[in-house]
C-alpha cells in the first residue's frame, strides 16, 4: 500500500446552480466520489446542505487522503436535497465535475463549469474547489453566547446563527464554521463547539476572522441618535487543544474517545460490558473472535481494516467479555490510529463464519456481530453489498456509535422505513442491522441500552431459520451434581 503523503480538506462552493424547487430555491449538497476501478465510483464525503441557496458556500470541509505519486480521480455531483434520506436517489441532479485530485491541489483555486453529462452544461453552474493541507493538529474550541438582539421575525422572534469565516493572503474570506439555528429566541446560547485551528484560522493566532452576525444596523444607527447596538456577542469560552490522526483522538490523551479514565473505562468498554455480558451467557464455549479496524498495525505499519485483538490471526478468539477487554487494552498502546472507517472488510470476515456453518444445515449457531465505532462510515456502497450479502446468512450486525460524530449513514443502513437495497438494486433478505447511539443512552439505567441493542436479535434469528425451515435444535442437558 503506498504511503498516504498528507490529508487534504477541500472547501466547496458553487454559483448559479440549478432550481428544481417549485415555489423556493433549491437545497443544494454537494456529494465527493472516487474512482475505485472498472468505471465505478465510490463516496467519500458530502458537504451539508444548504437551505433556498443557488449559490452555497458549503462549511463541512471535504477530507481526503493525497497520494502524490497516483492519480486520483474525483467526481463532485451537485444534489438538490428533498427528504431526510441519506439515499440520493429521489434527489435531483443539479449538476457535476470529473477532475484529480492533482488539478486541485496544484491550482489556489480551481473552478468548473457543471454538467449535467458531458458535454451539456447544467445552466450557468459553476462549481469552486480550494484544498489544504491538513498541517496544525490543534482545534479551537469555543462558547458563544447572544444578548438583546433585534427581532427579525414578523410573527415571532429573530432565529439567530452564526458564521465564521478566515481570510486569505488575497484577501478573500472564505466560510469555516456555521452554528446551528435556534429558534425563536433574542438570548441565543450557542452549543459549544470545535473547529481545527488550521481550518480556523491557518495556525496563524494574528490572522483576522470575521464573524458575519449583524449587530450594528447601519440604517437604525443614522435615524435614531441613542442606538447603541442591535444585541452583543459574547465569547463564554475558548480553548485549544490537541486533535491527533483518527477520528478517535490519541488513547493517551483526555479528549479521545480511546481514554480509559482513572476508573479504567470509557465508551467502548461500557458498550463491550453491557451487550456482551447478556451475550455471552447464549455461547457455549465463551470464545469470542474480537477484531480492530482503521488502524496502522506493526510490524508493516499498513493500515488493517481487520486485525486481530489479540495479535493472533490464525486464532482471534478471546475467552469471555473480559479477555475481550483485556486484548483491547493491550493493543491500544501498540497501534496507531488511524483511518478510513471501512466497515465491510470486518462484515464479510463474519460473514464467512455463518456461511461456513450454514452448510450444516441445522440451527446450531448464530452469529452476531458488533461493531464499535467512534467515525463516519466510508465505504457505504460496499457496506450495503455486505450487509445484503449476510442477510441470507445466519447472523445480525449491531453497530454502537460512540462520540458526536454525523451518524446519518448508519441511520440509512438501519432502514425502518423500508428494505435496504444494495447499490446494483438487490434487496435484503431479511433486516439484519440494528444501529444505536451510544450518546444517547449514555446517562440513561444500563437496560435501556440493553433493550435498544438487542431488543431486534431474537426476531431476527427465528426469521432466519424459519426461512430456512429449519426446526430448533434440542439444547444438551445440564446435570449438576
Amino acid at each position: 500500500m503506498a504511503g498516504c503523503v498528507s490529508r487534504v480538506e477541500l472547501t466547496v462552493s458553487c454559483r448559479s446552480l440549478l432550481d428544481r424547487d417549485l415555489g423556493s430555491r433549491s437545497d443544494p449538497l454537494c456529494v465527493l466520489l472516487q474512482e475505485v476501478g472498472g468505471g465505478r465510483w465510490a463516496e467519500l464525503d458530502r458537504t451539508e446542505s444548504i437551505k433556498n441557496s443557488q449559490n452555497p458556500e458549503f462549511c463541512k470541509k471535504l477530507v481526503v487522503d493525497y497520494y502524490f505519486e497516483k492519480v486520483q480521480k474525483l467526481k463532485f455531483a451537485m444534489y438538490d436535497i428533498d427528504n431526510k434520506f441519506f439515499d440520493l436517489n429521489d434527489d435531483d441532479y443539479l449538476g457535476g465535475i470529473e477532475c484529480t485530485l492533482g488539478q486541485i491541489v496544484s491550482s489556489s483555486v480551481f473552478t468548473q463549469p457543471l454538467e449535467l453529462k458531458q458535454g451539456k452544461p447544467a445552466g450557468k453552474g459553476t462549481i469552486t474547489i480550494s484544498a489544504e493541507e491538513i498541517k496544525d493538529t490543534r482545534v479551537v474550541y469555543l462558547e458563544i453566547e447572544a444578548q438583546n438582539l433585534d427581532k427579525k421575525d414578523f410573527l415571532g422572534k429573530s432565529d439567530p446563527f452564526l458564521e465564521f469565516y478566515k481570510q486569505y493572503d488575497a484577501g478573500m474570506w472564505q466560510l469555516v464554521y456555521r452554528s446551528e439555528v435556534i429558534k425563536n429566541n433574542l438570548n441565543p446560547c450557542w452549543r459549544k463547539f470545535s473547529v481545527p485551528l488550521q481550518m480556523f484560522c491557518g495556525g496563524d493566532f494574528n490572522k483576522p476572522i470575521k464573524v458575519e452576525f449583524e449587530c450594528i444596523h447601519p440604517e437604525k444607527k443614522q435615524k435614531k441618535k441613542s442606538y447603541k447596538n442591535s444585541g452583543i456577542i459574547r465569547i463564554k469560552s475558548c480553548k485549544v487543544g490537541v486533535d491527533f490522526t483518527g477520528s478517535n483522538g490519541d488513547p493517551k490523551s483526555p479528549d479521545s474517545l480511546h481514554y480509559i479514565s482513572p476508573d479504567g473505562i470509557n465508551e467502548y468498554l461500557i458498550a463491550i460490558w453491557s451487550v456482551g455480558s447478556v451475550v455471552q451467557d447464549y455461547d457455549t464455549d465463551k470464545l469470542f473472535p474480537a477484531f480492530g479496524f482503521g488502524a496502522q498495525v506493526p510490524p508493516s505499519w499498513q493500515v488493517s481494516h481487520e486485525f486481530a485483538l489479540n495479535f493472533n490471526p490464525s486464532n482471534p478468539y478471546c475467552q469471555g467479555i473480559q479477555g475481550i477487554v483485556d486484548a483491547y487494552r493491550q493493543i491500544l498502546p501498540q497501534i496507531r490510529l488511524y483511518g478510513p472507517t471501512n466497515f465491510s472488510p470486518i462484515i464479510n470476515h463474519v460473514a464467512r463464519f455463518a456461511a461456513h456453518s450454514a452448510q450444516q444445515g441445522t440451527a446450531s449457531q448464530y452469529f452476531i456481530l458488533l461493531i464499535i465505532t467512534g467515525g463516519e462510515i466510508t465505504d457505504l456502497d460496499q457496506t450495503r453489498q455486505a450487509i445484503v450479502n449476510a442477510s441470507k446468512l445466519p447472523m445480525s450486525i449491531i453497530i454502537v456509535g460512540v462520540g458526536e460524530a454525523d451518524f446519518k449513514a448508519m441511520e440509512f443502513l438501519d432502514r425502518d422505513d423500508g428494505v435496504l437495497k444494495s447499490p446494483t438494486g438487490e434487496s435484503a433478505a431479511r433486516d439484519i442491522f440494528q444501529f444505536v447511539p451510544f450518546r444517547q443512552f449514555k446517562n440513561a439505567p444500563r437496560e435501556v441500552l440493553l433493550h435498544m441493542v438487542l431488543a431486534e436479535v431474537p426476531k431476527q434469528l427465528v426469521s432466519y431459520y424459519k426461512w430456512q425451515g429449519w426446526p430448533p435444535v434440542k439444547p444438551p442437558e445440564i446435570k449438576t451434581m
